[in-house]
């Protein structure tokens, strides 16, 4: 869905603006006839008549770095049957256009290794060359699909469809979808739709269905509002067309640069936020550094894209030059660091990057982006790194934690204070005291705030790896590439904002294989050694576990098939024993609201359960006592509810615990069925 209100401002200022605009924008109308005009796929000549098809379409085919229409027609001169073939395939409707877009670009791709004749670097028929083709052949069906177009428009129109890079036949998809809610609303507005029609000529496709009318607003959503915000304004009566909200004021002046940093030299991992680096304009031997003029030319407030060489190789952070050279340094920030780094190898494979300074001559540090190139690499990194909500999050207190959390204030007090003094803690008890539920809640409190954005929750289980958890290398294509894991990107995160607390929460944390899971990280996650560095095993990179981030382990202290816990890390943590809150306030004033006598006595059957499995002498202990959550939640309760609560989780768990004691086992399935025999 998209926001039409939105939408209606933007053909109030398309109408406002088309009488200047339609000049420069028919051209498509026109391609459109041209290429049915002169399409015939059974031509003598294929290549021939390809060519003369396609001749009106422009920049839609052929445009800097991109050239589609040049290689089909290289293709259909090496192979003109194969080519056919290629475009029969394509245009046969009776399959689904995926599969088929799919097989055109494979079918491509064998043709361009088949006939190589050392200058087909490219076949670059993309899901925006395959779309074009699509619709020049069938206009009142399909639309041009461009990424970054319909990226624009999607975040402009808050579509709850957002293309991602990489997902071509989802992108297809979810574009052609977008774009028909857009065609849709264009049909409602009889003005628009009498002024295109009066503007319409013999050379134009006629457009009944409004297809080609919707890429052109979409095209104008792009361009005028992105691209070309200073052209002639795009304003409707009286509400003005919003700039795109990425949209920065002064972007114009900045110079955009990318920085190699070699790792094993100096790190852009080993900068905290907000650091400061020199870079030298000469090295060790005196000589000036390669492309010098590129130092020079840096100047404050540029943007700089951090990359680390080998072995990293790896897109790692943002930075900006903060003083230009001074004759024997520049200055730079680091901005952010990147929890997912974007690898060499995938900028390297988009055509849009190919010409790139780094790309044609990598020897050198400092090196020119132009703003479509930084852009471009930016929408890379934001689609594995994005920016936290600005939004603000609601406010949660110690009241709110109490309220649902059935804990005494006392006890809520030591937690926080444990939290503070030890930055490790672990909550033990039995099932259903609610561990995981306290857990999320007491980083709230802490945050004072429900911020989602800033916990992350993992489980552990005895296949869970350090390659899960910190690094490793992992099947990438037809090899393995280094990937981070999910603790190390969590610690970037919460690393770019350091004066706010982040949680990480291990559920299970008694599951895992403690040693080989944290690895070098045992060291590091210890209070006093917060902020210090050890050089990770895979990367050879040093890696710190920022002061603001707080782990909160979970452990059922019931499961028999557990081994203790091992001592390196128990003495990294405090532990802090969750207990059933029958007799909390909280769960007193939850038990009054609900009013049921029938819950009254199975909750004192319950405390009853507890003593015997918590008394002196008994086999089981207060870790094996029943908890509260198992009756919690609950707006109005009933009897058949109650009943299968005891059936199905209570008397199941107690003859686990007492399969070697069959009377005590029955003397409490007779007491707790016995509540409901009145």
């Amino acid at each position: 869905m998209i926001n039409k209100d939105k939408l209606k401002t933007i053909i109030a200022a398309y109408k406002k603006h088309f009488p200047a605009y339609w000049e420069d924008e028919k051209f498509k109308w026109e391609a459109v006839k041209h290429f049915q005009d002169n399409w015939d796929i059974n031509a003598p000549d294929f290549a021939a008549m390809f060519t003369r098809a396609t001749d009106k379409t422009f920049n839609l085919l052929a445009s800097q770095n991109n050239f589609p229409r040049g290689m089909i027609r290289n293709f259909a001169a090496a192979d003109a049957e194969s080519t056919r073939a290629m475009f029969i395939s394509l245009f046969d409707e009776t399959k689904d256009f995926s599969l088929r877009a799919e097989k055109f670009q494979s079918d491509a791709e064998a043709m361009r290794v088949k006939y190589n004749d050392g200058t087909w670097k490219l076949h670059y028929q993309t899901s925006n060359a395959i779309s074009t083709y699509l619709w020049l052949r069938f206009p009142d069906k399909y639309y041009i699909y461009k990424y970054s177009e319909c990226l624009a428009v999607a975040k402009e129109l808050d579509s709850d469809f957002i293309p991602k890079k990489g997902a071509n036949a989802a992108n297809l998809a979810g574009g052609f979808k977008l774009y028909n809610e857009i065609c849709e609303e264009l049909g409602r507005d009889e003005e628009l739709t009498q002024m295109f029609r009066s503007a319409l000529t013999e050379t134009c496709y006629p457009d009944p269905a409004l297809k080609t009318l919707a890429i052109d607003v979409a095209y104008f959503i792009y361009y005028y509002l992105k691209i070309k915000p200073d052209k002639p304004k795009v304003e409707a009566d009286p509400p003005e067309v919003p700039l795109h909200k990425d949209k920065t004021p002064g972007d114009e002046a900045h110079g955009y640069w990318w920085l190699n940093a070699n790792p094993k030299i100096w790190s852009f991992a080993e900068l905290a936020v907000g650091d400061v680096q020199s870079y030298t304009l000469y090295n060790d031997n005196g000589n000036k550094r390669r492309i010098f003029q590129n130092f020079l030319d840096a100047k404050s407030g540029d943007l700089v894209i951090g990359y680390e060489s080998n072995p990293v190789k790896q897109v790692v952070a943002l930075a900006k030059v903060t003083r230009e050279n001074d004759g024997e340094n520049i200055y730079f920030e680091k901005v952010e660091g990147l929890a997912t780094p974007i690898d060499y190898t995938t900028l390297k494979n988009y055509s849009e990057l190919e010409r790139m300074e780094y790309f044609t001559n990598p020897q050198g540090s400092l090196f020119k982006l132009t703003k479509g190139e930084y852009d471009f690499i930016v929408d890379l990194i934001r689609e594995e790194n994005p920016v936290a909500s600005k939004e603000s999050a609601p406010p949660f207190t110690k009241d709110d934690f109490l309220k649902d959390v059935f804990m005494t204030g006392e006890r809520f007090d030591t937690l926080v204070s444990l939290l503070k003094n030890k930055k490790n803690l672990i909550l033990q008890g039995a099932p259903g005291v609610g561990k995981t539920f306290a857990a999320k809640r007491l980083a709230y409190a802490f945050m004072k705030e429900k911020n989602d954005s800033r916990i992350e929750f993992v489980q552990f289980h005895q296949n869970y790896t350090y390659e899960d958890f910190i690094m490793g290398y992992k099947p990438s294509g037809e090899g393995f590439e280094l990937q981070t894991g999910i603790f190390h990107r969590f610690c970037q995160r919460a690393a770019n904002a350091p004066d706010k607390p982040f949680f990480f929460i291990i559920d299970e944390i008694n599951r895992g294989n403690i040693s080989k899971i944290f690895g070098e990280l045992l060291m590091l996650i210890e209070k006093d050694y917060r902020g210090a560095k050890a050089t990770l095993a895979y990367s050879g990179i040093p890696f710190a576990v920022p002061e603001n981030l707080y782990i909160i382990g979970l452990m059922n202290t019931a499961d028999r098939s557990l081994a203790m816990i091992d001592y390196a890390l128990r003495r990294r943590f405090s532990f802090f024993e969750m207990e059933p809150g029958y007799n909390s306030d909280g769960f007193r004033a939850y038990q009054t609201k609900l009013d049921n006598d029938t819950f009254n006595t199975l909750i004192e059957r319950i405390k009853e359960l507890n003593k015997e499995i918590a008394a002196p002498g008994s086999s089981l202990g207060k870790g094996f006592c029943i908890g509260h959550s198992y009756f919690c939640n609950r707006v109005e309760c009933s009897d058949e509810w109650m009943m299968e609560v005891v059936e199905y989780d209570i008397l199941p768990m107690l003859g686990e615990y007492w399969f070697d004691e069959p009377d005590k086992l029955r003397h409490w399935e007779n007491a707790l069925r016995g509540v409901f025999n009145d």
